[in-house]
């Protein structure tokens, strides 16, 4: 059992070093570049993430990568742009989600059939930093 564990640790840990080496894309793959660039990664910080669940009937989206103890705007917009719901956050640690975390859970409906009608994105005011869109499905309950 011991060996075992001890075989899996290493292949995580001589993975992880190869991970750390891979240049990205539209790098040179010369090996000092590689290395330098993983260097240089722990350095800057990430770039901030969103996804979304569904949570009490409604969606959530959450992110990760922002300012800790900083505001973040969190918007669901329609693509047309019009605002859907939109919510200041203060990041925090979370265990799972890297850097500052966010958890919103919104007022839109959720599960909901239908195509990608929206997007969510959020702020991150301490770095001035966009997340990437996400595109999600706006739906409203009809009760």
């Amino acid at each position: 059992m011991k060996r075992t564990i001890a075989t899996l640790l290493a292949a995580t840990a001589t993975a992880g070093v190869l991970a750390v080496g891979v240049p990205a894309l539209g790098a040179a793959a010369d090996a000092s570049t590689a290395a330098s660039a993983g260097a240089l990664d722990g350095l800057r910080q990430a770039r901030p993430f969103l996804f979304t669940y569904t949570f009490n009937g409604h969606l959530k989206v959450a992110g990760g990568n922002f300012t800790v103890d900083r505001r973040v705007y969190v918007a669901v917009k329609y693509s047309t742009g019009r605002v859907a719901f939109a919510k200041w956050q203060i990041a925090r640690p979370h265990a799972v989600t890297p850097g500052g975390a966010v958890y919103v859970e919104t007022t839109i409906a959720a599960p909901c059939a239908g195509s990608g009608n929206g997007y969510a994105q959020a702020y991150d005011e301490a770095t001035r930093t966009w997340s990437p869109r996400l595109q999600v499905t706006i739906c409203q309950r009809i009760d």
